[in-house]
């Protein structure tokens, strides 16, 4: 208990999967939570089952006004800002010469320019705080290539290179940033390709523990980000694959 005793968090895409982890994981360590997300019936149903250290709004993050508002609530509320977790994401599926355009945008959209508009919202609180952590959940399709998902693996490498130039920029304000970059997860079975079986077994055979991840085993590394225990880690890359990109 108490490993960020004291912290006030701001997790997009926060109602489910792996941004609810990160809430309860955060909340157990000691740290309040505003959970943001479009999904607002999920979200305040785990707003209410977390009880009084969390908070939900209905953050659209390609909406710089729902930025500047879920912060608002984080400062109002619980009275700072110090952890933002950039979790919203989506994924679109496609060949390259016949992808739909507007889904390519939908997709840069909430994955990239989302997350630089949760860091544009949020740095001026921690600053005035004396400093803070974000977190920015890319994949390890932020690390290779992998087909049919061009603009979630554009995305996502993307996030990654911004995630560098945000801590070398934000150094100076004792503000860290990193990415996690999670493997295989259950939420991915929602998507047709990942639910087919087919698709799934040889995909999970080149995992060296052959499994499947947990979300609660990425809000692991991101409750670390989060703490102080990871003071002097910036910059880099926290990859959460069950050592698939070591093959």
């Amino acid at each position: 208990m108490g490993r960020v005793d004291g912290k006030v968090a701001l997790i997009s895409g926060g109602a489910q999967g792996i941004g609810a982890a990160d809430a309860r994981a955060l909340v157990a360590e000691g740290a309040k939570v505003v959970i943001g997300d479009i999904l607002d019936d999920k979200g305040k149903a785990l707003a209410d089952e977390i009880g009084e250290a969390a908070r939900y709004v209905h953050l659209d993050v390609t909406q710089a006004e729902e930025w500047d508002a879920a912060v608002a609530t984080a400062v109002n509320e619980f009275g700072k800002l110090n952890v933002l977790v950039n979790n919203a994401g989506t994924v679109a599926l496609g060949q390259i010469g016949q992808f739909d355009m507007t889904k390519w945008q939908k997709v840069i959209d909430v994955n990239l320019t989302g997350t630089f508009l949760g860091m544009q919202a949020s740095v001026e609180a921690m600053k005035a705080d004396g400093g803070g952590s974000i977190i920015n959940i890319s994949s390890i399709e932020g690390l290779r290539g992998a087909v049919m998902v061009h603009p979630y693996v554009a995305s996502k490498w993307a996030v990654r290179g911004l995630s560098k130039s945000a801590a070398l920029e934000l150094g100076q304000y004792n503000i860290r940033v990193n990415s996690v970059h999670p493997g295989f997860m259950p939420p991915m079975r929602t998507s047709t390709v990942s639910a087919d079986p087919a698709w799934r077994k040889p995909f999970l055979d080149a995992v060296p523990l052959r499994r499947e991840g947990r979300v609660e085993e990425v809000a692991h590394a991101v409750l670390f980000l989060a703490s102080d225990e990871a003071s002097y880690i910036t910059g880099t890359e926290l990859v959460v694959d069950g050592g698939f990109l070591a093959v």
